[in-house]
């Protein structure tokens, strides 16, 4: 079985997570190292299919609990939601190159990443309603197009932009491994 380790792109001269100013800084690359590459998308798809999936359940289990006052926090998603999230997120890296580039300000690109949600719940929700397979139904708000999408959720998606750029995909495409 092969072996691989990942390790984070450190810049010369930063220190290592958790270490005393004494200690000596971290090394810029591995010891030893041979060839070091980024993730692949594949990889990068299953990280943002579970960070997706999990923000959706933690999501659901606070609506819920603010509703219902229930204890348990029993958030919910569906396995749709897994390529969903995956094919969102890595759309939004794409996005966030291009804009980052353009050197627009974070307001604009939390805009751009909210109107691509949109677009993207759409087009898989109408999709999936052709199934029968739609998990999702938001006919009961006053904002909504074709119980696909709410204006009311406009807020929490640009949040998740958010955490999504400064966080996850930042940090996903900061792993390296070594073969």
């Amino acid at each position: 079985m092969e072996s691989r380790t990942l390790y984070v792109r450190r810049t010369p001269g930063s220190k290592v997570q958790g270490a005393d100013d004494d200690d000596e800084e971290a090394p810029a690359e591995p010891p030893g190292s041979g060839s070091i590459h980024p993730l692949s998308p594949l990889v990068r798809l299953y990280i943002y299919a579970l960070h997706g999936c999990l923000c959706e359940v933690v999501f659901t289990a606070f609506c819920d609990w603010y509703e219902t006052q229930d204890r348990r926090m029993a958030g919910q998603s569906s396995l749709w939601a897994l390529p969903m999230y995956a094919t969102a997120i890595y759309l939004m890296e794409q996005l966030r190159a291009t804009l980052l580039d353009q050197c627009y300000p974070l307001p604009v690109r939390l805009i751009a990443y909210t109107l691509l949600i949109y677009l993207w719940e759409f087009s898989w929700g109408a999709g999936l309603s052709l199934l029968g397979a739609c998990p999702w139904d938001y006919s009961g708000y006053r904002y909504n197009l074709r119980g696909l999408v709410t204006l009311e959720y406009a807020l929490p998606w640009a949040v998740a932009s958010l955490i999504a750029e400064k966080h996850v995909i930042r940090n996903t495409l900061r792993i390296r491994m070594e073969n």
